[in-house]
């Protein structure tokens, strides 16, 4: 595993201002970044999300996944924690890339279900690595992590790798009529520890705000 720091900066976001750390993957020229919050590097647990890179929810506003409700939910709560560490990896649509993954939304489209589609098209539910988090933890000197997931496999391919998770923490935001059965899927063929009762629906956190 060829992981290589470029460099880093600051990044201002309407939670906090974050250091982004960005890294190159040698081996495949993708390039992959963290986002850091306060002190990490005194050896305690750090609360921490590792996400798959989702451009049609992280940055088109798709209602189809819950990726984009995700990724803010996350840098709202190291925001709120004051310290925290989220890695962004590059690896669109469970790691079969995004026109593979349009090309999967249109079997959806169809009725398939999100597994369904992927297998149709010749791939496995899930493609993604995350062996390259260790590197790039190790680099930002975290020992370990308070994760913020829903997804067991995940959990046990980071402890595999090396990385200690010492908590794991439910992330339960954005259910939608659009995404629905994409959750329940991911439930029930993909094994996530969550119910659709746990969730807050989009737009409901706006809500509980209001005076």
């Amino acid at each position: 595993m060829t992981i290589r720091f470029i460099a880093a900066s600051k990044l201002p976001t309407p939670w906090a201002t974050f250091i982004m750390h960005g890294f190159e993957d040698e081996a495949t020229s993708k390039d992959h970044i963290a986002l850091t919050l306060g002190d990490i590097t005194d050896g305690l647990p750090v609360l921490g999300r590792v996400h798959s890179e989702c451009l049609t929810g992280d940055a088109l506003f798709s209602m189809r996944c819950d990726c984009g409700y995700q990724l803010q939910e996350a840098l709202k709560r190291i925001a709120l924690e004051g310290r925290g560490v989220l890695l962004y990896l590059r690896q669109e649509g469970r790691g079969i890339g995004l026109l593979n993954k349009i090309r999967a939304y249109h079997l959806q489209d169809q009725g398939l279900d999100t597994v369904e589609a992927n297998e149709h098209l010749g791939f496995a539910a899930d493609l993604r690595r995350y062996d390259l988090c260790v590197p790039m933890l190790d680099h930002l000197g975290v020992a370990a992590l308070k994760l913020m997931t829903n997804n067991p496999r995940k959990v046990d391919a980071l402890t595999r790798d090396g990385v200690i998770i010492s908590e794991r923490l439910p992330l339960t935001t954005g259910l939608n009529s659009h995404n629905e059965q994409y959750l329940s899927t991911k439930a029930g063929k993909l094994g996530h520890m969550m119910a659709l009762d746990d969730f807050t629906r989009a737009g409901d956190e706006n809500k509980q705000h209001k005076p």
